[in-house]
């Protein structure tokens, strides 16, 4: 039986990816896709949901538009690593629809209360949907099977030395989230940056079908941001990541531990602190991403997106 499962996204280059890789998996139902404001304004990363969905012929799955800011800080987004569209590199037309009138926590809320089954919450861009709807909708809690986030990291960052950019852009709706009664997994940096998706995977990628070429052409521009920042052969795939994790649970391996999100420090904002050896007695929070199969991730992504579309 598949796992029923909302993927909250901003997209950007890897949250394609991840919405590709949910998609390409019959493991997963995929009842919609909510945005949020991120790499990208949410104008930008609601319409690159859109047009990622039209590509691979999926018009009539659910797309809702949410917070448009963070709770209480200045928005921040990132066109340094995806462009000024957040999805620069393919040539995608304009989205060929609106989203939902509904907000998107209340889109979800109404998707929770109308399933059978609990329902997994995939967000791969700031949290901020996720602390906005438990504070609005906190009866459907119960609906949640978990949450399984890709954001944070136990001892680096790439917005600032010390945070990850989803967990920076808005760490008061991180900490809520965190301090829920919630069953969480963080996939962070720490296992993301382990699986780079290389000249010769794009390659294969676009010998694929239309998801593939669309990842190919994805990555070229991805790809060039991480060789020029970090001089490595190739970039991360964040956020297929956490996907992938719900997909196949041996791929990531986790650690039950505490996680506390820092808001205070000018130099720690945004900080996921990870008690990873247990040196307080604060309740364990957070099931923290502490190793991947590289291998088995990036063959599953390349196998998947080969064959969709």
């Amino acid at each position: 039986m598949s796992t029923p499962v909302i993927h909250d996204c901003d997209p950007g280059h890897d949250d394609a990816l991840a919405m590709m890789l949910a998609l390409a998996s019959p493991e997963l139902e995929v009842l919609g896709v909510t945005t949020v404001s991120g790499n990208q304004t949410l104008e930008k990363t609601t319409a690159n949901a859109i047009r990622v969905l039209d590509h691979l012929g999926y018009e009539r799955l659910p797309v809702a538009a949410g917070a448009g800011r963070p709770l209480v800080r200045e928005r921040t987004v990132a066109p340094e690593v995806h462009g000024d569209s957040g999805l620069d590199g393919p040539a995608l037309p304009p989205p060929s629809r609106s989203p939902a009138p509904d907000h998107a926590i209340d889109w979800i809320a109404a998707t929770l209360r109308e399933q059978p089954r609990p329902v997994t919450l995939v967000p791969t861009g700031p949290l901020t949907n996720i602390a906005l709807l438990l504070a609005r909708h906190p009866e459907v809690e119960p609906a949640i099977e978990r949450v399984v986030l890709m954001g944070g990291a136990i001892g680096e960052g790439n917005v600032t030395p010390a945070a990850e950019f989803n967990i920076w852009a808005d760490p008061e709706s991180a900490r809520r989230v965190f301090s829920s009664s919630l069953e969480l997994t963080m996939v962070g940096l720490d296992v993301t940056h382990r699986a780079l998706i290389g000249e010769d995977h794009v390659r294969r990628l676009a010998a694929g079908g239309a998801a593939g070429r669309l990842a190919a052409e994805l990555l070229g521009f991805y790809g060039r941001h991480h060789r020029l920042r970090y001089g490595w052969d190739g970039a991360p795939v964040h956020d297929a990541v956490a996907v992938a994790h719900v997909l196949r649970g041996d791929l990531v391996r986790t650690e039950q531990r505490n996680v506390e999100i820092d808001l205070a420090s000018p130099l720690c904002r945004g900080r996921t602190v990870v008690d990873l050896w247990q040196r307080t007695d604060r309740p364990r929070n957070a099931h923290v991403g502490v190793d991947l199969d590289a291998q088995g991730f990036l063959d599953l992504l390349i196998e998947r997106l080969g064959r969709l579309g």
